[in-house]
């Protein structure tokens, strides 16, 4: 993974750089890849089910801005309690991914992305894990930018909404390590500190994934 603290400091860290890199093509990191196989060795068995979530993001005061949310204790969510973007399961009703994006994100915090945001790109899909396995389901997280000011509503999934800067985490700033406690053996999971809120596991692959585009 290349080091954030190598990154030109000339590198205009903007909305217009984030539509550039991430509206072409998106590669896939075979270090990513690596990462993940090693953690939760792929399973034969049925095709994976399919989920997608929004990466939101507005230009704010501190510049790009990225919309995460913590998501509601529930028993039995593999994914409890965790920081992550709006989205969810695809339905069978939904005419493709980018659909299943748009109807979860209006379901859990009531933004409309086909009125208030436009589509800047698609990241990888990634193989959802937890607790060190995968969950037969891949993850497509598609990148959309706010064209106007909306009022957000978190539905019961939501605990809480928090707007974040990028720039720090792009940067290296808010970099930390999750412990994470597996098979009696205890991890050091790379994550970010967002004021208290720790953003690791999938959310954090996502956004290594948007970051990469942007060195």
């Amino acid at each position: 993974m290349p080091d954030p603290s190598s990154t030109p400091r000339s590198l205009v860290f903007g909305m217009p750089l984030i539509r550039e890199r991430v509206g072409g093509r998106v590669p896939r990191s075979p270090a990513l890849d690596a990462t993940i196989a090693q953690l939760a060795p792929e399973a034969a068995g049925a095709p994976p089910k399919r989920a997608a979530v929004a990466t939101v993001l507005r230009d704010g005061g501190r510049g790009p801005e990225v919309l995460l949310i913590r998501r509601a204790e529930h028993p039995g969510d593999p994914w409890s309690g965790h920081m992550a973007f709006p989205g969810g399961r695809e339905d069978p009703s939904d005419q493709d991914l980018l659909q299943t994006a748009v109807r979860e994100t209006r379901e859990e915090v009531s933004l409309d992305l086909g009125h208030a945001a436009r589509l800047v790109g698609r990241l990888d899909e990634l193989p959802a894990v937890a607790r060190g396995r995968r969950m037969g389901l891949t993850i497509a997280p598609f990148v959309f930018e706010l064209t106007r000011d909306a009022t957000l509503t978190p539905n019961e999934e939501v605990a809480e909404l928090v707007w974040t800067p990028l720039e720090p985490m792009f940067r290296g700033h808010l970099q930390t390590t999750y412990a994470y406690e597996l098979g009696g053996q205890r991890l050091e999971l790379p994550a970010h500190d967002v004021d208290g809120r720790i953003v690791w596991g999938l959310t954090y692959r996502m956004l290594e994934s948007l970051f990469a585009l942007l060195r």
